[in-house]
């Protein structure tokens, strides 16, 4: 037997629309540095499927799981001032004509007004474009509750090193 039990309660929020603060844009334009080979590289393989052929020969293939940990820096030179790390995962996803990557990242800052803040992206990365458009998903200190999206294109890119630039437009509160 099933017993019914009524309840009533009196509920009462008092809830402000979700953009009813201020609404910030700030944009920000900084140099991405990723070490692909060295003795201290900034990028790692740390899983891959066993069960995907490999018709490319391709030192990454399908199915590849990254860890990162790449240099915020000012500038594109290597000595230039560097602002935070960029922190995340990303997993190779298509092996066609076009190279896609599914990454999330964490993009902490150390100095300045954002020192403590992160913005995260979670996007798809289409690495044969030369301008790519990534989402920003939310953040943190300063960025909490972010939205926006950052323009991404490769700088320099060779065995060694790809340096991006990027340009982000983050919608805060």
């Amino acid at each position: 037997m099933i017993s019914r039990i009524s309840v009533q309660s009196k509920y009462h929020s008092r809830s402000l629309p979700y953009d009813s603060e201020e609404a910030k844009v700030t944009s920000l334009h900084f140099f991405l540095h990723e070490t692909i080979s060295s003795s201290n590289p900034t990028v790692a393989m740390i899983a891959q499927a066993n069960i995907t052929n490999n018709d490319n020969n391709s030192s990454v293939p399908f199915s590849t799981v990254l860890a990162l940990d790449d240099i915020l820096k000012i500038g594109p030179e290597s000595n230039s001032e560097v602002i935070g790390n960029a922190q995340g995962l990303g997993v190779l996803i298509a092996e066609t004509s076009t190279t896609n990557l599914l990454w999330y990242w964490d993009f902490g800052f150390i100095t300045g007004k954002f020192n403590g803040s992160s913005i995260s992206m979670f996007s798809r990365n289409p690495t044969t474009a030369i301008v790519r458009e990534l989402s920003v998903v939310g953040g943190r200190g300063n960025f909490r509750m972010a939205k926006g999206y950052a323009q991404l294109q490769d700088y320099i890119q060779n065995d060694t090193n790809i340096i991006s630039e990027l340009y982000v437009t983050v919608i805060h509160y």
